[in-house]
């Protein structure tokens, strides 16, 4: 299969030194490749550099000329209109002056009379039914979205680049993406933790520290492979960590049998009866042969420990993150959230939320589950006390902890292990310092200002912050919660909050994520 991109010794480091990809030699083809690794491995730069806008250290990079990329976030210019995504603002100009009878003879043999069909047909591709002169500041950021996928896919391009593009969009967004991926026929590369879309896929490659790996099939495939390479990891420790314990045990036998000969040469020495000149001659010799014994344990110890260490590397990037989370201790019958009746919204003149009556009693799941704009994210502001209801009211009998797309909880001028205390006024430094290790901020990555994190770690950090708590609060309220985490980290938060106890409030888009929380409810906006 020929390939569409061929990265060649390439090495890139981040603007702090730190290495990214050292000596990488990677080919994509002409098929859909899922493109996975925990954050901070370099997704994004890699699609950054397989566009030219970054340049590597070293190495090369050949890609095809006419490629186009999505990234994660669309923003609207002040004036721009889905026309000008499609770059067809002229073009549909001339049409509207030859139709009110005021182009010229020139202007009529440029004019594309089907270019409006083709957009729209792009536009409905992706799910969008609207005109192409509607200003982009008029719509939401998944429509946005899928605006731009439509625009990119209207090119025609030899390589299609997408950044995470379902992470704003809402169920039938994400679908649409979906569908409009599996009849892509040309080379694309999609950087993405949604494992809808990736089931999608012909391959997936997956960044680490170790380098980068191809795995032929979809989602399914790639998991039951890694699966398979975590227990062969996991037996490699083992074997590595018995072959040092017996490098060791070999070791001091060795110093045992010889301390026991140089007692020995010591007492004949004092014993007398041999000449001194043999026993001077003894006693280098045995000095000799103990200094080569002693440097070829030396060195297999060193080997021992280098492979064990090796060993340890490769589990850790393998293995998933871990979260544990301590028990809250919410009755059964306690209650915790009750809605009456209650109508609000930033517009009073147009409430979003109208009439809505909700009540959690005890370890209840509920979903809140709408289309972008149906008002979830005004009901979270409800139930929180960010936002005064209209009407009705709003009673919320138990602490709570909200994690918001954009991490509000954390104050960006302070440490992690500053906003942890800040927000566990009860825990000393080992509590915080453990709770910090057990989302993978060991050491001084604890020492890190919260503005310095990436999206992905922002939110791990919110996690650590909350869930790592002594007693968590009762009552979690997740607002989007996987749009920023890797696949590792949405896994292992699933297989927390699948042990956590307190009730749940849940907004999200990751059909996924919701399955395997075992919702007790779903409410619909």
């Amino acid at each position: 299969m020929p390939a569409s991109v061929t990265l060649s010794g390439l090495s890139h480091t981040t603007p702090d030194g730190t290495p990214l990809f050292t000596g990488l030699n990677l080919s994509f083809g002409p098929e859909c490749t899922g493109l996975v690794g925990r954050n901070g491995s370099g997704k994004t730069t890699l699609l950054r550099l397989i566009t030219g806008e970054l340049a590597p250290q070293s190495g090369s990079v050949h890609a095809p000329p006419r490629l186009v990329v999505l990234r994660q976030d669309v923003e609207p210019a002040p004036m721009g209109s889905i026309a000008d995504l499609f770059h067809a603002g002229p073009a549909l100009a001339l049409l509207d002056r030859a139709e009110a009878g005021l182009a010229g003879a020139d202007d009529l043999a440029q004019a594309d009379w089907t270019l409006p069909a083709r957009i729209e047909a792009a536009l409905l591709r992706c799910g969008l039914s609207v005109p192409p002169d509607i200003p982009l500041a008029s719509l939401s950021g998944g429509q946005r979205t899928r605006a731009a996928l439509a625009a990119l896919v209207f090119a025609e391009p030899d390589l299609l680049l997408l950044d995470e593009p379902t992470n704003n969009l809402d169920r039938e967004g994400r679908r649409a993406v979906a569908e409009l991926i599996r009849g892509w026929r040309g080379a694309a590369i999609v950087v993405s933790h949604d494992r809808e879309l990736l089931e999608g896929m012909d391959a997936i490659v997956e960044l680490t520290s170790l380098g980068a790996t191809r795995y032929g099939g979809n989602y399914s495939t790639y998991r039951a492979l890694k699966q398979v390479e975590l227990d062969a990891a996991r037996r490699d420790l083992a074997d590595a960590g018995k072959a040092r314990a017996e490098t060791r045990r070999r070791a001091q036998q060795a110093a045992e049998r010889k301390a026991r000969k140089d007692r020995a040469g010591r007492h004949l020495h004092l014993k007398g009866g041999q000449p001194r000149i043999i026993l001077d001659a003894w006693k280098d010799q045995a000095e000799a042969a103990g200094g080569a014994h002693l440097r070829l344990r030396e060195a297999r110890m060193a080997e021992a420990e280098d492979a064990l260490a090796l060993a340890r590397e490769k589990l850790e990037v393998i293995e998933p993150l871990q979260m544990r989370i301590a028990p809250t201790g919410l009755p059964p019958g306690r209650l915790v959230l009750r809605l009456d009746h209650v109508t609000g919204g930033h517009d009073p003149a147009r409430p979003v939320i109208r009439n809505l009556s909700l009540a959690i009693t005890g370890p209840e799941r509920i979903a809140i589950h709408g289309p972008n704009g149906s008002g979830k994210t005004t009901l979270l502001a409800l139930v929180t006390g960010r936002l005064a209801p209209l009407q009705g009211t709003v009673d919320l009998r138990v602490p709570f902890a909200l994690l918001d797309q954009h991490l509000g909880l954390l104050d960006p001028g302070l440490t992690l292990r500053g906003n942890f205390l800040r927000l566990n006024p009860q825990a000393d430094e080992n509590q915080a310092r453990a709770a910090l290790a057990r989302f993978r901020f060991r050491a001084d990555d604890a020492l890190r200002q919260a503005d310095s994190l990436s999206g992905g770690e922002r939110l791990r950090a919110g996690l650590a912050c909350t869930l790592g708590q002594a007693v968590p609060p009762p009552l979690l309220i997740l607002d989007e919660p996987t749009n920023h985490l890797d696949l590792d980290a949405t896994e292992a938060l699933e297989a927390a909050l699948a042990g956590y106890d307190g009730a749940l409030l849940v907004v999200s888009h990751d059909a996924a994520f919701l399955d395997r929380l075992a919702l007790d409810r779903t409410v619909r906006l």
